[in-house]
């Protein structure tokens, strides 16, 4: 393994907690610090930053998934995709969503409300094992389901999706599929022509290493004209380029997903948009293969120091069954709780997720960091605190 961590401002703990937030690399910090400095003497920026700073971000984007620019909208987060899904495709009443239980917050925020508003029902797929599984969807798959909308890979157990199994299903059938890869886009290659996704969502926050606040989604290109008709950014419009002569009486929006960019959203003087060009190449160079690889080995070391402890793993031990991080549970959620917090305590950063406590390292994080989180475990089970194991 490499030695990252010049690369990040000096923290002070063990922190393994990317999947909630990344810290930004010191590039992405400067690069907000250079925008910041930009609204001092506004005058010496031209106006063509306000759309080549979004170009070149929407470009890196689209080759980290292996997409195409005109697919990119660069959104505040993960539920503007599903959102921009909501009100553009054109719903039947009787439409069916799947989803599973269990599943990310924003699934239900967005499609929960479509009963009301197009006459849309949500269904909750329950696993029929202890993770779900590409399986359970298909199997749930009927002649109402007009999309499936769930994660690539689960927040809460890093289980990772079969998405190409799900996708060609999906599309035997004319079911769109919209994957939100927030827990993966930067830690493990994606190609959207492997996956077989119609739509992909994802916040900028987590593995992506830009500000909180920043995001994108990716639309299939064949399905840009598909979409129906509704209010777009205006910068997204037609002729935008040219501030000097606007005409904007009968404006037409971009032929691109840029329509759905988030508003106000392409100037250089975009503080987030600016750390997010420098950590999405940061990304790049780095390289999401390298992320995996480097945090299958620190998971894998985990898991087997918790071997013949009290605790129970609560992700995939196989890697290729899961995303780029692990978790593990004791024996009750409240000593699951009091272990999250002694960790906490002890300056080892993880989260606590529906029960499970989530270990997400990245490039900075060493071996050493993943031992320290061992002793506290063993520690806390050596002083009794009722930790059991459920191998």
């Amino acid at each position: 393994m490499g030695d990252w961590r010049s690369d990040w401002h000096e923290m002070g703990v063990a922190y393994l907690n990317v999947a909630a937030q990344a810290p930004m690399p010191r590039v992405a910090i400067a690069a907000a610090e250079r925008a910041l400095a930009a609204k001092k003497t506004p005058h010496i920026v031209p106006e063509s930053s306000y759309f080549e700073l979004s170009h070149r971000v929407r470009a890196s984007l689209a080759s980290l998934v292996g997409g195409q620019p005109e697919e990119i909208a660069l959104t505040t987060g993960a539920s503007a995709g599903p959102a921009t899904l909501a009100m553009t495709l054109p719903w039947r009443a009787g439409d069916e969503v799947l989803t599973t239980t269990g599943e990310f917050p924003l699934q239900y925020t967005v499609w929960g409300p479509m009963a009301e508003r197009e006459g849309v029902t949500l269904r909750a797929v329950a696993p029929s094992g202890r993770f779900v599984a590409a399986g359970d969807l298909i199997a749930a798959l009927g002649p109402r389901t007009r999309l499936v909308s769930v994660s690539l890979v689960r927040f809460e157990d890093g289980s990772l999706l079969d998405a190409p199994l799900l996708a060609k299903a999906c599309h035997d059938r004319g079911v769109w599929l919209c994957l939100d890869v927030s827990q993966c886009c930067g830690a493990m290659p994606i190609d959207v022509g492997v996956l077989g996704a119609d739509f992909l969502t994802c916040a900028g926050y987590k593995w992506l290493l830009s500000p909180f606040g920043t995001g994108f989604f990716w639309m299939k290109r064949e399905h840009l004209h598909a979409v129906r008709p509704g209010p777009f950014y205006w910068m997204a419009a037609e002729g935008a380029r040219d501030f000097v002569s606007m005409e904007f009486s009968d404006p037409k929006p971009a032929r691109n997903a840029s329509r759905w960019d988030t508003p106000e959203w392409n100037s250089a003087f975009n503080l987030n948009l600016a750390a997010m060009e420098a950590a999405v190449a940061f990304v790049q160079r780095a390289g999401a293969a390298t992320v995996q690889t480097h945090n299958q080995a620190l998971v894998d070391r985990m898991f087997a120091g918790l071997a013949g402890s009290e605790v129970e793993l609560a992700s995939p031990v196989d890697p290729s069954r899961r995303g780029p991080f692990g978790c593990f549970r004791a024996k009750t959620p409240e000593k699951t709780r009091a272990l999250f917090e002694r960790l906490m305590q002890q300056g080892v950063i993880v989260s606590l997720r529906e029960g499970n406590i989530r270990v997400s390292p990245y490039l900075y994080n060493s071996e050493d960091d993943i031992d320290r989180l061992l002793a506290v475990v063993t520690a806390d089970a050596g002083q009794g605190a009722g930790l059991t194991s459920n191998r």
